[in-house]
């Protein structure tokens, strides 16, 4: 591909790091996740942060942690990536879908005509690097006294009224995928202002025991231990843990140049008859995970045709997300099929090349190879 849809930035320090780290001889649950527990829950303005393996498992081990489970609904959008229902069902819970707005993320109309009784809980995803109505949902979550967990894998730097996301609710869950706006390979993070919660998952994490291993290493008996409930094997190890503690030293860089880059497609693109900016109404409130634009009937070609006609070209380009609904699990589970806006996104929405490494040449060509097609 002459244009990928979007590459990793793994400077020579990075790799530094992670060699460094190879000559311990502790390499999970050690001073180095520790570390990175530390810088990002500082960064996000957190009281609390415990490493996961990915960003999917965040999502479970907070349920789970909030004592969400079977008989259990959770209110989720249709419109994002399969993970976010996936946790959910991992609980026993079952997931409630709820439709989006035109900023892809959850409406806030849908979202109140699907509480019931049996809600207990609400995950908002901040798609594409934009914060959700976070006002609104907590006025939500208060007065029906709803667990939130915010599902922010799209959303590190995203900021609703000057507050990180993540931290509005009861916890926020990252993931560290390597398209993600900083990468530990596979890798996740829980942040939460809650110490209760914070040792409940720390422990859930590692097999529900009472003691870290660096805790039972510094013990005389270090097999005296407890274990509080049945866990999980959910730990981030030393060795992503480096490469995350390195991005996170130059995240305002690789931030700055996503948003670079984004504003550059948003000066090309817009007033273009047939291409809406999905971001556009947003543009200072958006760390710009992806980069996506609608393809309307005004355009002289369909979303599927020029994304055809883009990969012929060396361009790389996705749709993000089919919406859960139309899965073949969910066709027979939920029985859920009214989420106009998330079909009409699904039919419209065209993800371009969107990283930090991106080069003006490069989007210059994508720019020149979308336009052709213009009326």
């Amino acid at each position: 591909m002459k244009v990928p849809l979007s590459k990793p930035w793994i400077s020579k320090n990075d790799k530094s790091m992670i060699m460094r780290c190879l000559d311990n001889s502790q390499l999970t649950d050690g001073p180095i996740l520790r570390k990175f527990e530390s810088k990002f829950s500082k960064i996000t303005k957190s009281e609390f942060a415990i490493g996961v393996s990915n960003g999917t498992q965040a999502l479970q081990l907070s349920l789970v942690g909030l004592g969400i489970g079977k008989g259990d609904e959770v209110i989720i959008p249709d419109f994002t990536f399969i993970a976010t229902a996936n946790a959910v069902i991992s609980t026993g819970a079952k997931p409630i879908l709820v439709d989006v707005d035109t900023s892809l993320n959850i409406s806030i109309d849908s979202l109140k005509q699907k509480l019931s009784k049996k809600t207990k809980a609400i995950i908002p995803v901040h798609f594409a690097g934009l914060s959700c109505n976070m006002n609104e949902i907590t006025k939500i979550t208060k007065k029906h006294n709803l667990s939130l967990v915010e599902d922010c894998a799209h959303a590190f730097g995203t900021y609703f009224r000057k507050e990180h996301v993540g931290t509005f609710g009861d916890a926020g869950c990252f993931s560290f995928y390597p398209t993600k706006n900083i990468t530990t390979v596979e890798g996740g993070m829980i942040i939460t202002n809650s110490k209760k919660l914070a040792e409940k998952l720390y422990s859930l994490r590692n097999h529900g025991l009472n003691k870290n291993l660096i805790q039972r290493d510094n013990n005389t008996k270090p097999w005296n231990y407890d274990v509080l409930n049945p866990g999980y094997n959910f730990r981030l190890d030393e060795i992503r843990s480096s490469l995350g503690l390195s991005q996170l030293s130059r995240f305002n860089v690789i931030k700055s140049k996503r948003i670079s880059a984004a504003l550059y497609y948003n000066r090309k693109l817009k007033n273009i008859s047939g291409i809406d900016i999905v971001n556009l109404p947003y543009e200072k409130f958006h760390a710009y995970h992806l980069y996506i634009i609608r393809i309307t009937k005004d355009f002289s070609i369909s979303r599927d045709e020029l994304h055809l006609q883009l990969f012929k070209k060396g361009i790389r380009t996705t749709v993000h997300y089919k919406p859960i609904h139309t899965f073949s699990y969910f066709k027979q589970k939920l029985n859920s099929k009214k989420f106009p806006n998330s079909i009409n996104a699904f039919n419209e929405c065209l993800s371009i090349p969107l990283f930090p490494t991106i080069t003006r040449n490069q989007q210059d060509y994508v720019i020149k190879n979308i336009l052709k097609f213009r009326k």
